[in-house]
């Protein structure tokens, strides 16, 4: 078919002008597919965690207290005097801002407040979400934050461990972990409860985590075993808590990634041991903070 010499001019200036709003496009991004810019601080923020999302720890002698169940996950809100213990190797909370805690160039972020101790702590792995869906919930993606440990042998990422429940209270919880081992997570004389989590209702159940190493672990006299914190990277790490750095983020292949800023925060116990008399080692924390806006 012919067209005419002023259709010719109208469909030669249709497609320009598709070819501009495609080479927008091209060069700006599609802002369906633009990274959340976040949720601003507002008049009315909170410094500290104020939502608790989940609470899933391992089995421990402080789990089924007041230290160790749903009510104690939620002491650690909207403040820093709490305390949750999340139990053996993988146990895990997961809490969240009211805002979005902005990653600050050559800065520490948040903070994670612990109850450790010189010579007594009981580091856990710290991953990081942005609200990317922009729906409140933290189900996009988690990114560990990467501390002093991640090039030390016995460093191990996508680590398992089954957890099976005890037929008595006081018998040893047994685990079998995803590499062909197996142990238990001993009971003692000072906590005498279930040590499985009584709301946990099948009777196995497996957590999934980054293993850290033991290195730091003194155990050459059997009475008085000894855990120093890293130097870096970790929850219940340093007596005075753990000020984080959200640049740290790395993906599941251990790349570097750039993050704007976080909204949620999930702490996992890192390391598989049992220290004797004092019990299995287990993260312990008091509270979350983003660091701009503590005074």
């Amino acid at each position: 078919m012919k067209l005419s010499y002023p259709a010719k001019l109208s469909v030669l200036a249709a497609l320009c002008i598709a070819a501009m709003v495609s080479a927008c496009k091209k060069d700006n991004g599609d802002i369906t597919d633009m990274p959340s810019t976040g949720r601003p601080v507002t008049a009315t923020s909170s410094a500290y965690v104020t939502q608790l999302f989940s609470y899933t720890p391992a089995p421990g002698q402080l789990i089924n207290t007041q230290a160790g169940n749903q009510d104690a996950a939620k002491t650690v809100l909207n403040g820093n005097q709490g305390l949750v213990t999340l139990g053996a190797f993988g146990g895990s909370l997961v809490v969240g801002f009211d805002h979005t805690v902005v990653n600050r160039d050559n800065q520490d972020d948040f903070i994670i407040y612990n109850n450790a101790s010189t010579g007594f702590a009981e580091p856990g792995v710290v991953w990081v979400m942005a609200d990317d869906n922009r729906n409140g919930q933290p189900d996009d993606t988690w990114y560990e934050l990467a501390g002093a440990a991640q090039n030390l042998p016995g460093y191990s990422r996508n680590y398992a461990i089954t957890y099976t429940r005890s037929a008595t209270a006081t018998a040893d919880v047994q685990w079998t972990d995803n590499r062909g081992n197996k142990g238990s997570v001993k009971t003692n004389t000072y906590h005498q409860q279930a040590y499985y989590p009584d709301w946990i209702t099948t009777n196995t159940y497996t957590l999934t985590g980054t293993l850290l190493p033991t290195s730091t672990i003194n155990d050459t006299n059997p009475t008085y075993i000894t855990s120093n914190g890293f130097t870096f990277g970790y929850a219940d790490n340093t007596p005075s808590g753990d000020k984080l750095d959200i640049a740290n983020a790395i993906d599941a292949q251990g790349n570097k990634v750039t993050l704007k800023g976080i909204d949620f925060v999930k702490i996992q116990t890192g390391i598989a041991y049992n220290l004797g008399w004092l019990g299995e080692l287990s993260t312990e924390v008091k509270g979350v903070a983003d660091l701009s806006l503590i005074k």
